[in-house]
Order: structure tokens, then C-alpha cells, then sequence
């Protein structure tokens, strides 16, 4: 596992203290950080070169050993984390959190000489709040760029289905009681035996006639509206889990023993 010094530079102490609550939260260690500032160096060793150099490499350069010292010199403080490889990003981003120094923006500012470097035309300028990964000279860095993809979930509109509404019509049926009136002729004979009645007798024929009625069901027939019945869509919302594989570029460094050649 290959590790790296990241040296942040704050202009007020209580940045950096805040910048170390932060780090020791998300899980690196006490004793990979320190700070340096007023309290810990000497005025002799503030402005030393050779200090920052035995600190964090031969490759520091006398404008960043000045941004430094003039930084610890107002009541600044520089911080330095050694971490692992795979934790710098994540350490970037804590740090830049609590606005660092730009080395190179302050030393211009301040009217040092910085080394000209010529920039890949792809390359963007360096953020004013970024940290500076040490022991990588400005003039002879090389930079690998680590590429991370990142998923976007959107949301489209599908048709799972279809519904359909028929309206037709069924014969069921029915019944009902109804009472029906008849009438119809009859014979009653009746004996009589009045004897006045003898001279009403009548010896002519004669016809009579009754006419029968009988009542008949008679069915009719009308129609009204039940009931309604609405159709419509009615919506409803789910959480569902997408699932998907990103793909995250990673560096390690490797010691190689010394005879080992480099090839041609």
C-alpha cells in the first residue's frame, strides 16, 4: 500500500484546528496529522528553507518555503496528514472545506518568483482553495487523472398494459304476482212454487246472452339508471432500487528494487 503527505496551508490556526476535528472525525488517525505554527517553531525556524525541505522533500521551492513561513509568521498555520493513496480524494475534500491557501496564487501574489510551468492545453488552472500534494515538485509533476464514473437515474414512461371497459347488455328472468278478474255466464235453477206466477207464463222462444270477460296480465316495460360507473386512472407512486456498476480508476505505487533497469 503506497502513501502520500497532502501540507494544507491556512491563514488563521483555528482553520486548521477545525480542519483536524475534521479529518480525526471521518476516521484518520491523530497521529498522522500535524500542525504546524507559532507555538511549535522558532522565528529562526520559520523562515528556513531548509526546514520545509527536510519536512516535505527536496523538491519544496524557496517561493512555497517563503508562502510558509510569512503564513505562520501573520498567526497562520500549515497542517501536513500522511494518509494512504485511496484516501486522498476523500481528504482533499475535507480540507478544501476550510478554504486552504493556494501556494502558488499566494507566492504571486506576495510578488515571489514561482517556476513556469507549462500547462497541457486540457489541463484546467488549480483551484484557489486546493492543497498541495507534497514532495511533487511544481516543475517536475507528473499527474495521472483518475477517472470515476457516476450513475444518473432517470425516468421514462412505459406502457405495461392495457384496460378495457365493455358495455353490453344480459337478459335475466323475472316474475310477478298479479291478480286477474274473470266473469262468466251461469245456470242457477230454482224451484218455484208461487201460484200467482201462472199467468206470466210466456211460450214464446227467447235468446239471452251474457257476455264473459276475463282480465289479462299486460306487461310493460320501462327503463332508469341504476347506477354509474366511472372509469379513470388512478396513480400511485413506489420506491424502487436501480442496481448498476460504475467503474473508478485507482493508483498505487510500487517500490522497485534498485537493480531493477528501467526498459529501453
Amino acid at each position: 500500500m503506497a502513501y502520500e503527505k497532502i501540507v494544507a496551508v491556512y491563514d488563521r490556526a483555528g482553520k486548521a484546528k477545525d480542519a483536524v476535528r475534521a479529518l480525526e472525525a471521518s476516521g484518520f488517525p491523530s497521529g498522522d496529522i500535524s500542525v504546524l505554527n507559532r507555538d511549535s517553531l522558532t522565528d529562526a525556524e520559520v523562515h528556513e528553507a531548509g526546514l520545509w525541505r527536510r519536512l516535505f522533500g527536496r523538491n519544496v521551492g524557496d517561493h512555497e518555503s517563503a508562502v510558509y513561513g510569512r503564513t505562520i509568521e501573520s498567526g497562520g498555520a500549515v497542517l501536513t496528514l500522511r494518509l494512504q493513496d485511496t484516501d486522498v480524494a476523500r481528504a482533499m475534500k475535507i480540507l478544501d472545506v476550510h478554504n486552504p491557501v493556494d501556494v502558488t496564487d499566494r507566492a504571486s501574489s506576495l510578488g515571489l518568483a514561482t517556476p513556469s510551468v507549462p500547462k497541457p492545453a486540457a489541463t484546467p488552472a488549480p483551484s484557489a482553495t486546493s492543497p498541495s500534494l507534497v514532495n511533487k515538485s511544481v516543475a517536475k509533476e507528473e499527474v495521472l487523472r483518475l477517472a470515476e464514473e457516476q450513475i444518473d437515474v432517470g425516468k421514462r414512461q412505459v406502457e405495461t398494459g392495457r384496460a378495457r371497459v365493455r358495455r353490453f347488455v344480459i337478459e335475466k328472468p323475472v316474475e310477478s304476482q298479479v291478480t286477474l278478474h274473470e266473469e262468466h255466464a251461469e245456470m242457477i235453477r230454482r224451484a218455484v212454487s208461487d201460484p200467482s206466477l201462472v199467468k206470466d207464463i210466456d211460450w214464446t222462444e227467447k235468446t239471452i246472452e251474457i257476455t264473459e270477460t276475463a282480465e289479462q296480465a299486460v306487461i310493460t316495460k320501462s327503463a332508469h339508471i341504476a347506477e354509474e360507473v366511472v372509469i379513470r386512472r388512478e396513480g400511485s407512486d413506489h420506491v424502487e432500487t436501480v442496481r448498476e456498476t460504475i467503474r473508478r480508476q485507482q493508483v498505487e505505487l510500487e517500490r522497485l528494487p534498485r537493480d531493477v533497469k528501467k526498459a529501453a
